[in-house]
C-alpha cells in the first residue's frame, strides 16, 4: 500500500487522485504500513466505517509527560467531534438545541452583507492589479467574520481566531514538526483563554448571540462544563473556518479550470436550485477533508478484513467522493450533479453539526463572487502542503480572456 501514496510525497499531496483510484482497485479496505492504520478506498467502506459504531474517537494524550499539551488534550477530550456516547450524546444535544434557537437563520442577512463588503474590497483590488488573491481577500475572512458574529466575539478579533485555528489544526497532519507543535500548544493556551474571558462577559451581559447560548447551558446546571463550553467555541471556529474556507477554494478553482461549465453556471445563476447544487459538487469534487480517523473497540469484519481491537482506520473521503460505483465520470466536475451523495461533512453521529451554516456560507459566497465578477480564471494557485486539511494558500484570479458576463 505504501508504495502506491505517501501522505509525505508533495507530489501525490499536490494531486492525490490517481493514486487514490489506484489503491482502490486493489480492495475497498487496505492496510498502510506507513501510516501503521487500514484506510478505506470506496464510498461504501468509508460510510460503513463513518458509521460502525464499534469505531469510535478514542484519542491518546500528548500530554503524558509533558504539561505542555495539557490545553491542546482538554479541548480535544471535551469536545463533540473528540467525545463517544454517553458524553457525545449529552454534548452533541446541548449544542443542537443552541443552534436551533435561530441562530444560524439569522445570520443569512449579515453573511450576505460580509460577502458584499469583501467583495468591494476584492474589486477594489482587481481594477488596481488586475489580478486578485480570493483566498486572502474573501475565502479566508468572510467564515471567521461569520463564527464571530455567530458568538458575538469582536469582528476586529478575526486574524488572531484564523491564526489559532490554523496553528491547531496543522496538528491533525502526518507528523508535524517542532515548530508547529510549540504553534498549536501556544494557540491552544491563548484561545482558550480568550474565550473563557468572552464566556465570563456573556454571564454578566448576555446577548442575541449562541455563546450566550452555551453560557446559559453552562450555568443552568452541571449539563455543559466550563471546559466543555470552551471546547465546543474551539471546535466551532476550527471546523467552521477551516471546511468553509476549503471547501471555497477547491471548489472554485475546480469549476474555473473548465470554462465552459464555469460560463454553463453563469448562464443559469438564478435558477433555481443551480448555486445549491453547485456548491455540493464544490464539496464533493475536491474534498476540504480527506482523512477522518477511527479506533476499533472490538474486533471489526470490515469488507473483508478484520480490524482488530485498538487498531485504527482511515475513512479517506477524497477517494470516497470520487469513487465510479457511485458517482459517474467521478473526476469530471459537474456543477448540475445530481444525485451527489458525498462524504464532505462525514456521516453517523459525528457528522458536521455546522453542515447547514457551511453550505449557507458557501452558497452566498459563491453566488455573490460569481454575480459580481462574472467570467475569471486561476492565474496563479498555491496549494498547501497539507494533506488531511486540503486546500491553497494562494488562489489568484483574474478576469477572463473571454466575453465579460459581470453586467449582464
Amino acid at each position: 500500500m505504501t508504495d502506491l501514496f505517501d501522505l509525505r510525497d508533495p507530489a501525490f499531496v499536490t494531486e492525490p487522485y490517481g493514486a487514490l483510484a489506484a489503491a482502490r482497485e486493489q480492495a475497498p479496505v487496505l492496510w498502510h504500513e506507513g501510516l501503521g492504520l487500514w484506510v478505506t478506498t470506496t464510498h461504501t467502506a468509508a460510510n460503513d466505517v463513518l458509521r460502525d459504531r464499534r469505531l469510535g474517537r478514542i484519542l491518546r494524550p500528548r500530554s503524558e509527560g509533558d504539561d505542555a499539551w495539557t490545553t491542546f488534550d482538554w479541548l480535544h477530550a471535551d469536545s463533540i467531534l473528540d467525545s463517544e456516547p454517553p458524553k457525545h450524546t449529552r454534548l452533541r444535544r446541548l449544542v443542537a438545541g443552541a443552534f436551533a434557537r435561530g441562530h444560524v437563520a439569522r445570520l443569512r442577512p449579515r453573511v450576505e452583507e460580509i460577502a458584499s463588503g469583501l467583495l468591494d474590497d476584492v474589486e477594489r483590488v482587481l481594477d488596481r492589479d488586475s489580478r486578485v488573491d480570493v483566498i486572502a481577500a474573501y475565502a479566508e475572512p468572510l467564515p471567521v467574520l461569520v463564527i464571530c458574529e455567530l458568538l458575538g466575539a469582536p469582528t476586529a478579533d478575526w486574524k488572531v481566531l484564523r491564526d489559532w485555528s490554523q496553528a491547531i489544526v496543522r496538528m491533525y497532519e502526518v507528523d508535524p514538526d517542532a515548530a508547529s507543535q510549540r504553534d498549536a500548544q501556544r494557540a491552544c493556551d491563548e484561545f482558550a483563554s480568550y474565550v473563557e474571558a468572552l464566556a465570563a462577559e456573556r454571564a454578566s451581559a448576555p446577548g442575541d448571540d449562541l455563546l450566550t447560548s452555551l453560557v446559559q447551558e453552562r450555568d443552568g446546571g452541571d449539563r455543559l462544563s466550563p471546559r466543555e463550553l470552551v471546547a465546543t467555541v474551539v471546535l466551532l471556529l476550527n471546523a467552521g473556518h477551516e471546511a468553509s474556507v476549503n471547501g471555497f477554494g477547491n471548489g472554485l478553482a475546480s469549476l474555473l479550470a473548465d470554462p465552459g461549465e464555469r460560463d454553463a453556471v453563469l448562464d443559469r445563476l438564478d435558477d433555481a436550485g443551480v448555486v445549491e447544487r453547485l456548491v455540493e459538487e464544490m464539496l464533493r469534487h475536491d474534498s476540504p477533508l480527506h482523512l477522518f480517523e477511527r479506533t476499533a473497540t472490538a474486533d471489526v469484519e470490515l469488507h473483508g478484513v478484520t480490524v482488530r481491537a485498538g487498531q485504527k482506520v482511515a475513512a479517506l473521503l477524497g477517494a470516497a467522493n470520487r469513487d465510479p460505483a457511485v458517482f459517474a465520470d467521478p473526476d469530471r466536475f459537474d456543477a448540475s450533479r445530481e444525485p451527489n451523495p458525498h462524504l464532505a461533512f462525514g456521516a453517523g453521529i459525528h457528522f458536521c453539526l455546522g453542515a447547514p451554516l457551511a453550505r449557507m456560507e458557501l452558497q452566498i459566497s459563491t453566488r455573490a463572487l460569481l454575480e459580481r465578477l462574472g467570467a475569471i480564471e486561476v492565474v496563479e494557485a498555491v496549494r498547501r502542503p497539507t494533506f488531511v486539511l486540503r486546500g491553497y494558500e494562494r488562489l489568484v484570479v483574474s478576469p477572463s480572456a473571454g466575453p465579460d458576463r459581470s453586467s449582464e
